[in-house]
């Protein structure tokens, strides 16, 4: 058996989905762990282009069975979109390839109401969230006040569950926030629309993937965002809300006992960040423009420019630490084909002196980055394949970043299709 994690390095929109697309056909099983419908992976292959939010990127794989772990915040609504939308061009799902666990915590429509009304409260102080109600989710779960996808096979108790939970979160949204309440209706309705049309692919999934433990099968853990956006090892406030790490891999997806024999780790080729938070590389005005079009760096979910910048060596070490990785994946380094001279933030300035070291959260906003430039390659390699065929100048900004991160790269994207990859 060989458990594969494929993680973000940075603040997420890495490109771990076309990692995950491209390398499946190696693996019996793929498993979202953590994380909700807040953030997109981007697939291109034969079905067509995707961008993914819930189900795990391993479903264009015939023969994957593909796993929505406990640690997932489950959203029925946007998971049955995305169910219709991928099945309209030709991708098989059924319950036979698609499990969720029964152990997984449903998002309720209240979720994304509070995330909403929470931002306004906020104001210029916002967290730049999603508005998906991943905040007010796992909040809720972490308070034991929440519905677990299991309890649709007990409508008496989840009706009654629910019962409970509507007193106590009208509280919040009618004293907290002056927001209009909800009623049983209202949620016997969304269960009937939304939550039970989910009940088919409910399973124990933590006995599946046990089972294919004991018979060697071979799983990758699928993570969402990036390491910088950990809730514990982050840019807090500027996080999301669940552990983006590899070492959470075991207990979002059901199988505790698991252990993660490699981490892949994608990082792009430049910094792209969504959302607000400290980002010390960023880049503005033109310079900015410039490579956000030739990168398409809009997001997934939200359709938000991305913040850019050059490649981060100092988050980029942090993140590889963080994560463990075992080797990276480098994405998009053909975007980087129009510049004369490619720019890498190096070290970072903080509180006055030079450091390699990522910055404990109070500290970061005031850090300064760094810059050095490398040569250069100003051609087109989107169709190399093999690393010989990568210019001079594209190779040794490879090494360059291999070294300084202290993580071999083995993976090289020179496109967004499957095979637009090289393998080192």
């Amino acid at each position: 058996m060989s458990n594969c994690a494929i993680v973000g390095i940075n603040w997420g929109d890495e490109g771990k989905g076309r990692m995950v697309d491209l390398i499946t056909e190696n693996y019996d099983i793929v498993v979202r762990y953590q994380g909700g419908g807040n953030a997109g992976h981007t697939v291109i292959n034969e079905f067509g282009k995707f961008a993914l939010h819930l189900l795990p990127s391993g479903i264009f794989r015939q023969g994957v069975v593909n796993v929505l772990g406990n640690g997932v915040a489950l959203d029925p609504e946007n998971l049955l979109h995305e169910i219709e939308t991928v099945m309209k061009k030709g991708v098989k799902l059924d319950e036979t390839n698609l499990k969720i666990s029964d152990r997984a915590s449903l998002l309720l429509p209240w979720h994304r109401d509070l995330d909403a009304l929470e931002e306004a409260r906020l104001a210029d102080k916002k967290y730049g969230s999603t508005r998906q109600g991943i905040a007010p989710f796992y909040s809720d779960k972490y308070q034991k006040k929440t519905v677990l996808a299991g309890e649709l096979f007990y409508p008496e108790k989840l009706e009654e569950h629910l019962r409970e939970l509507l007193e106590w979160k009208n509280l919040t949204l009618t004293r907290v926030y002056g927001a209009q309440p909800y009623t049983m209706d209202d949620l016997m309705r969304w269960v009937d629309d939304y939550a039970n049309k989910i009940k088919p692919y409910v399973a124990d999934t933590g006995k599946l993937l046990r089972q294919a433990e004991a018979e060697g099968k071979n799983v990758l853990f699928e993570a969402q965002l990036g390491a910088l956006r950990d809730l514990d090892f982050g840019i807090v406030p500027y996080t999301t809300s669940s552990n983006t790490t590899a070492a959470f891999a075991p207990i979002g997806s059901g199988c505790p006992g698991a252990k993660i024999d490699e981490v892949i780790g994608v990082v792009k080729a430049y910094s792209t960040c969504v959302g607000e938070g400290p980002f010390t590389c960023e880049w503005f005005g033109e310079e900015a423009a410039k490579l956000r079009e030739a990168g398409g760096e809009y997001g997934a979910k939200t359709g938000r420019p991305r913040r850019v910048g050059p490649i981060d060596i100092v988050a980029t070490r942090y993140g590889v630490q963080v994560q463990a990785a075992t080797c990276i994946a480098l994405t998009k380094l053909d975007v980087l084909s129009y510049m004369d001279k490619i720019p890498v933030c190096t070290h970072y300035i903080s509180g006055g002196e030079q450091t390699d070291e990522f910055p404990f959260p109070a500290a970061l906003p005031e850090a300064l980055p760094v810059t050095e430039y490398l040569p250069g390659w100003q051609t087109d390699i989107s169709g190399c394949r093999k690393w010989e065929d990568l210019p001079e100048q594209a190779r040794n900004y490879v090494k360059f970043i291999e070294e300084r991160i202290g993580c071999h790269i083995g993976y090289v994207s020179v496109g967004p299709e499957r095979d637009s990859i090289i393998v080192r």
